[in-house]
């Protein structure tokens, strides 16, 4: 009855009230009055029913915000602000809670996220991509040199006719010549006889002179043209004879490991941070009892209705860090709901003194 009357109270404001609660359960806590407090760290600024709000805890709240708004709560009164946010905070919470949002299935789903992305900072995130090694970065580098060093390779298009009369007649006319492609391409449709090629216009994209696909009399005479528009001559192969456009050039590219060192690092570190969360997630799941029903899936109905384009995996790319169960996307990144709201929105324009009439800003109580 209580979770019937909160979702009749809006989206928007319900989301707010989900936000709340998730992070009150993760980010405050709630802290029992009774227990005996000593110093001045554990001393109380501010109690909502069992809750209270510590010295400690206020400054661990200001100075996790950015340097402009902790700058903007050094005085006094704007502590006073900062801490009757903080008990709005606690005050919706607490409303929440009384109105049984606490079990409602998007609040518990939010708070099965949060608890997930702890446990993987817990568990995953010691490991930095300072711990790769310098040697690993090297074997890296001298295995995958193809990756960091390319010799020069050039572009060209190429018409295939059957004799070498075919072949004087394309070079006598005029739109085989010059920087323009289109008259080489209507050419191409006009004489060539390999159909391959011909679909593209003539185009046999990038390749260096190592290559192995392409006829040797036709990497050899490529390689001579020097300006991009030039054409060669007519060239004798097995297949008949050949007329080539160049119409690209790409410089040797050679890079050191000093260039590539920090790439190769980010490269290791996300594959290796893959590779502990995968082998994390086996050991827990040996932990647990799982059925899954793979012939009941043929039940489940997706509506397509307004959708554009492919749906969207339901898991995270591999090396994103992101995580979130089969099944059930992160409320943060389903485009069919729109994400908690921020608790701690920025003021959009500086302002030393806050204006009266400003709506204050909340702060940030859910850390990351």
């Amino acid at each position: 009855m209580l979770i019937h009357r909160c979702r009749g109270l809006g989206r928007p404001s319900r989301w707010l009230l989900i936000g709340l609660l998730s992070t009150v359960c993760f980010g405050l806590g709630c802290r029992d009055l009774a227990a005996k407090r000593t110093g001045k760290k554990d001393a109380v600024l501010a109690q909502v029913d069992d809750v209270a709000i510590t010295v400690a805890e206020f400054e661990e709240r200001l100075n996790s915000q950015s340097p402009y708004v902790r700058a903007r709560y050094a005085s006094l009164d704007h502590k006073k602000e900062f801490l009757e946010n903080l008990v709005k905070f606690e005050v919706l919470a607490a409303e929440a809670r009384r109105l049984g949002l606490d079990r409602d299935p998007e609040v518990v789903r939010a708070m099965k996220q949060v608890m997930i992305q702890k446990l993987l900072k817990q568990q995953i995130d010691r490991f930095k991509a300072e711990d790769i090694p310098e040697a690993e970065i090297q074997t890296y580098f001298d295995g995958h040199q193809d990756e960091y060093n390319r010799p020069p390779e050039i572009r060209v298009s190429m018409i295939l006719v059957p004799d070498e009369a075919s072949a004087n007649k394309v070079l006598a006319d005029p739109r085989s010549k010059g920087l323009e492609n289109l008259g080489f391409r209507e050419l191409v449709t006009q004489y060539s006889i390999d159909q391959e090629t011909k679909e593209r216009g003539g185009d046999l994209r990038f390749f260096d002179a190592q290559n192995r696909e392409l006829p040797a009399e036709l990497i050899a005479a490529a390689f001579k043209l020097v300006n991009i528009g030039d054409v060669s001559p007519a060239v004798k192969t097995q297949r008949g004879y050949m007329v080539l456009k160049l119409t690209g050039q790409r410089r040797a590219l050679v890079r050191t490991l000093a260039e590539v060192s920090q790439q190769i690092r980010a490269k290791l570190f996300r594959e290796r941070r893959q590779k502990l969360m995968d082998e994390y997630e086996e050991q827990v799941r040996k932990k647990s009892r799982i059925a899954v029903h793979d012939a009941e899936l043929a039940q489940v109905r997706v509506d397509l209705s307004g959708s554009v384009g492919a749906p969207d995996d339901l898991r995270p790319a591999k090396g994103t860090g992101a995580y979130h169960p089969v099944g059930q996307t992160a409320p943060q990144a389903s485009p069919a709901r729109p994400s908690t709201p921020a608790l701690a929105p920025v003021p959009s324009a500086p302002s030393a003194v806050p204006s009266a009439t400003a709506p204050a800003v909340t702060p940030s109580l859910a850390k990351p």
